[in-house]
This record gives C-alpha cells, sequence and structure tokens, in this order.
C-alpha cells in the first residue's frame, strides 16, 4: 500500500483477519463448515443517535443482499424508526418500537436523539437510554426462531439479554478500531490523577500517549459499564477494513477479547432529496473548478464555540479558497432557536455570497453528495469517523477539528496517514484557534502545494483501497461479513 497506512501499536504477532482468530475465549461464533444452515432471525440495536441508526440500517441491507429471505429487525424508538427511509436493498427489514419516555429522566419531553439535548445533558440521555433494557428483553423473548442481537456498543447490556435467551449476540461499532480501542481503554483505566505528568502511556497500549484526567464521575462509571458489558459479547463488527487497520483491530481484540470482523466502509451512497436546497447546493459547486472548494462541518451532534466559529470564518475568507459550511449554532446554544448574525464577522455571508467564494448552510446538509462533487477539494471535519470514510472513500483530504470522544484518536491516525492536517482540537473556552492558521492549513490542502498533492495521492490510495474491500470476489470486507454470517448460521446449527 506505498506505505500509506502508519500504525501506533506494533505487534510482533501477525494482525487478526477472519482466518487468524489467535488467542480467543470460547464463543458460540466458531467457525466451522455447515451442511445445512439454520438461519437465525437477527435483531439490530442502534444508539439513539442520528449517526447510528443509518449505519445499522445499511448493515440490514449487506445482511438481506447475502441471505435474501433473513428475518432481520430493527428495534428503536417510534420517533427514530418513524424518521427512517429504507433502501430498496432493506425493503423486507422489520421495524419494532420501543417505548422511551425522556421526561421520565429529566429530560425535555421531546427528546428522542442524542442531538435533542444540549451538551451537558448528554450524560442524562445516555443514562436513561438504559431504561430500554426491559421492553427490549420482553420483545426478544417473544421471538420463537433462533435470535442473533447485533447491538450498538452503548447498548452492550443486551450482551446479559442474548445469555438469559440463550441467544448469539455481537456488538456493531460505526466507529473505527484504534478510536474505539483507545477510547474504551482511557476510560477504563481512569483516574488518571495519581500521576503528576500531563500526559501519561495507557497500559494497554504504552505506544499510545494521552492527557491527564480525574475519574470518578457518571460518565465514567457510564463507559466501565459499557466496557464490561462488551466484554461479554460473541463478536466485534468493525466499520473499518482490514487492510487500513490491522494493528487497531488487533488492539480491540485484545483488549475486549472478542473476534473481529471488519466489514467497512458500511456507507450511504449519495442520493438526490429532492429538496430545492440540496439542489442549491449542488449548483453553486457546478460553478467552481474540480477540488477548489473546501467542505465545512461539525457533525450532527456538536458544534465550536462563539468566539471559534469567528475565528475560523476570518481564516476562512483569508485564505482566498471558496467554501460551502454546514452551520449549526455554537456550542450550548439550541440549534431550535436559529442561527444569529452575530456569531459571524458582519457581513461575511453578503461578501461571500457576491463573489461567490462562500456559501453558509443553516443545519443539515448533503454530506455525501456534496464530497462526491469534483468540486470539493477537502474537508474540515469534526474527524468522526463516518465523515473519515465518506471523505477518503471519495479520494477528499481532511483538515481535522476533532471535538470530543474517540474524534482526538481518528484525527491521529488519519494524520499519520498522510492525509489530514489537524488544525485545533475541542470546542470549550479554553481551546483557542487562530485564524492564521486556518488560513495556511486551508492554502496547503486546498492550493497546488507539495503536501496538498501528496494529501491527495494518499487519499486516493485509500479509496481504491476502500472499494476493493467489497469487490468480489476477494474482497477483504465481503469475506469478513460473510464468515461472520456462517459463523452465526453454525453457532444456531
Amino acid at each position: 500500500m506505498d506505505g500509506a497506512f502508519p500504525t501506533y501499536q506494533r505487534s510482533r504477532r501477525p494482525p487478526l483477519s477472519p482466518t487468524n482468530p489467535t488467542d480467543q475465549h470460547p464463543s458460540p461464533f466458531a467457525m466451522a463448515a455447515v451442511d445445512e444452515k439454520v438461519r437465525p432471525h437477527i435483531v439490530l440495536f442502534p444508539f439513539l443517535a442520528h449517526g447510528h441508526a443509518p449505519a445499522f440500517l445499511r448493515l440490514a441491507g449487506l445482511f438481506s443482499a447475502r441471505r435474501p429471505g433473513l428475518e432481520v429487525t430493527l428495534v428503536s424508538t417510534p420517533r427514530i424508526l418513524g424518521s427512517l427511509s429504507l433502501p430498496p436493498e432493506a425493503s423486507r427489514l422489520r421495524l419494532h418500537a420501543l417505548h422511551f419516555s425522556p421526561a421520565d429522566h429529566g429530560l425535555p419531553p421531546g427528546a428522542h436523539t442524542l442531538a435533542d439535548v444540549q451538551l451537558h445533558q448528554f450524560i442524562a440521555f445516555f443514562q436513561a437510554s438504559e431504561s430500554l433494557r426491559p421492553a427490549f428483553q420482553q420483545f426478544i423473548s417473544g421471538i420463537d426462531s433462533p435470535v442473533c442481537i447485533v447491538s450498538d456498543a452503548f447498548f452492550g447490556w443486551t450482551a446479559d439479554v442474548a445469555r438469559a435467551r440463550g441467544a448469539s449476540h455481537a456488538v456493531f461499532l460505526p466507529g473505527g478500531a484504534f478510536g474505539n480501542a483507545v477510547f474504551f481503554s482511557v476510560w477504563e483505566h481512569l483516574p488518571h490523577a495519581h500521576t503528576a505528568a500531563d500526559e501519561f502511556p495507557l497500559p494497554d497500549f504504552p505506544d499510545v500517549v494521552h492527557a491527564r484526567r480525574d475519574g470518578g464521575d457518571p460518565w465514567t462509571a457510564f463507559f466501565r459499564r459499557v466496557i464490561a458489558f462488551c466484554r461479554k459479547t460473541d463478536a466485534l463488527l468493525v466499520n473499518t477494513v482490514q487492510e487500513l487497520e490491522p494493528a487497531g483491530l488487533d488492539m480491540l481484540r485484545r483488549s475486549l477479547g472478542a473476534q473481529t470482523w471488519p466489514i467497512g466502509p458500511v456507507l450511504a451512497a449519495p442520493t438526490p432529496s429532492g429538496s430545492l436546497d440540496d439542489a442549491g447546493i449542488i449548483q453553486w459547486l457546478n460553478t467552481h473548478p474540480p477540488r477548489s472548494v473546501l467542505y465545512i462541518s461539525f457533525g450532527s451532534q456538536n458544534s465550536i464555540n462563539a468566539d471559534q466559529m469567528r475565528e475560523l470564518a476570518q481564516g476562512l475568507e483569508a485564505s482566498g479558497r471558496p467554501f460551502l459550511w454546514a452551520l449549526r449554532p455554537p456550542v450550548g446554544f439550541d440549534a431550535k432557536d436559529g442561527f444569529k448574525p452575530e456569531w459571524l464577522p458582519a457581513g461575511l455571508e453578503e461578501r461571500t455570497a457576491r463573489a461567490s467564494t462562500g456559501m453558509l448552510v443553516r443545519g443539515w446538509a448533503p454530506q455525501v453528495r456534496i464530497l462526491a462533487h469534483p468540486s470539493t477539494g477537502a474537508f474540515l471535519s469534526h474527524c468522526g469517523w463516518n465523515s473519515i470514510l465518506e471523505s477518503l472513500s471519495h479520494g477528499v483530504p481532511l483538515i481535522g477539528w476533532p471535538l470530543g470522544a474517540e474524534q482526538f484518536f481518528n484525527a491521529k491516525l488519519v494524520v499519520e496517514w498522510g492525509v489530514c492536517v489537524e488544525v485545533a482540537r475541542g470546542n470549550m473556552e479554553s481551546s483557542a484557534v487562530e485564524k492564521e492558521k486556518v488560513t495556511e492549513a486551508v492554502r496547503t490542502v486546498i492550493g497546488e502545494t507539495a503536501t496538498g498533492e501528496e494529501m491527495r495521492r494518499k487519499a486516493a490510495v485509500i479509496a481504491r483501497t476502500l472499494a476493493a474491500a467489497w469487490e468480489a470476489p476477494g474482497g477483504s470486507a465481503a469475506e469478513s461479513l460473510e464468515g461472520f454470517m456462517i459463523s452465526v448460521e453454525t453457532s444456531v446449527h
């Protein structure tokens, strides 16, 4: 792969692959030849967040495409299920709603997804999501056929439900292997206050250095429960590619003790929405030369603070490069209240609109279509794994600004791959961003610089690797998914 994918954790033993499940605990997912396959009812249970449900929906389509007639049910709350658009490949998918009452847990009555709450309410929302267990358990107990539960890591408690039911269980990680492995390790080994150093090596992965922090808070308690439950699973389905993250997959396997199946990239195809706003975005992109536009989005859950927003805007304007920015209100403000002009430099939108050098989109934007457009030259991203995969699958390099969770580790990884320049991190008041650094990064990545050309070359190599994973025959993701499905059928035979 032309040296494009350096990794952090070097291991003397070969990386885990579907044909090398070494050091595994006994599992109902043991590979074996099956003469007559019994196909279980697969139950998918994504976390209550916009970025998670679509990934599980696409996973359902992959299951159905490889086993026509397979019973697959996606379980969630009525609000989330009502917002889904089923793709043709998942047309036979069943949906089952579980009652969820956020108001019973001190949350706004309409808070049915993580995007419906403020940042300070996130932990209350995660805790409230655990109240779905009795209803889920009742649903599983009512299924007569053999069952395989595939849950989000945040619903790892479903492993206990599976054990009680005699069902097999897998955790699907929509994120990457390295980011999740380090993220789990950080939370498990809190508190870190016993060290006076600002940074320390993780006990699980001494090659990885992390900042010191305290423990003993509700977040730590929640994530330790998550990790403990994930250790009870039989298998890990990971939205990554074996060729990209062999060491990360090995880290996950050693950390959680379950067989890993890299089945990525699990991505949505760019499809027209029919929205007039979307059509206007594509028309605006059509007016710009190839690889000239910077797309900016911090995801559907988070945002930067108001001071950072103004500094970023000034840096973008000074760069002289056209940009398309999917705007959310600054962190701490309710998105339902709309976007206020004072959060941006005076006259920015008018100036950039007149010169056709900037387009500001309030709220959601058709990200996959934007990244697939030939005019898009780079993506300034919070480094959520889905955004990374969507960007790199189209050969678009990144400018990283991670905000939380495993995004910091994702950013570190893609910087190592040579396809990302990190411009800032975090959205707290103490997290500074300099407009000059923004300007320099944009000109470097978008411009005709040696660094920009090399980033584009490496991004193109990764794009080919991601595409090849699903090519038949022999694609690593296609073979991994088939191996997982055979092992599930074996476990109920």
